[in-house]
This record gives C-alpha cells, structure tokens and sequence, in this order.
C-alpha cells in the first residue's frame, strides 16, 4: 500500500472514532450525563487531533513542493475529517443546550 493510502487510512480511522465519540457525547447529555458527554468530547477530540494531524502532514509535503495525487480514498478521508469537526461542534451545542433544558427543568420542579 502506498504511502499516501496508509495516511489516508490512518485520516479516517482516527476520525471515525472521533465521530463515534461525539455522537455517544450527545446520547450521554439527552440522559443529562453531562460529565460522560464532556469526557466522551475530550476523547473525541484527541482523536480528531491525530487525524487533522495526518492530514496536515500531507498539506507541509505539499507546500514543500512534493505533490499529492488526489485518489478517492483521500477525498473520503477529507471528507470525514470535516464531517468529524462539524458533529463536534454539534455535540457540544447539543450538551450546552440540554444543560440549560435540565436546569430550566430543575427549576420548575423546585417551584412547583
């Protein structure tokens, strides 16, 4: 396998388990586990680092003048990078939100 397919791999493997982290984040805050949600957003986001990480490997090759040839692997891997970095930012709307909603909720039950 060339090199540019092993980086590519390596791109959507660690995003991949980015994605899955942040969507796990987000079943954790509909539960109102807010401390699971935020610990599962850390993860993820280590694991989007490795992946942006690989990708910008190849951007320093390219800027030094080597040229990448763009292959459908490497387009997926791209496009899961940015599919990662947007269900991230999702997530933690998301756990912002139903923290407000738990509170908004706690607050009724004390008055009621």
């Amino acid at each position: 396998m060339e090199d540019l397919e092993l980086v590519s791999f390596k791109i959507i493997s660690a995003v991949g388990a980015a994605k899955s982290s942040f969507m796990e984040a987000m079943t954790y805050a509909n539960a109102y586990d807010f401390d699971k949600a935020r610990a599962l957003i850390e993860e993820g986001e280590a694991y989007r680092v490795q992946g942006h990480e690989a990708h910008f490997g190849l951007i320093q090759k390219e800027a030094s003048g080597e040229k990448t040839a763009l292959n459908l692997i490497l387009m997926h891997a791209e496009d899961q990078l940015m599919a990662a970095e947007t269900i991230k930012i999702l997530a933690e709307q998301l756990v912002a939100s139903y923290e407000k909603i738990h509170t908004l909720e706690q607050l009724i039950q004390t008055q009621s």
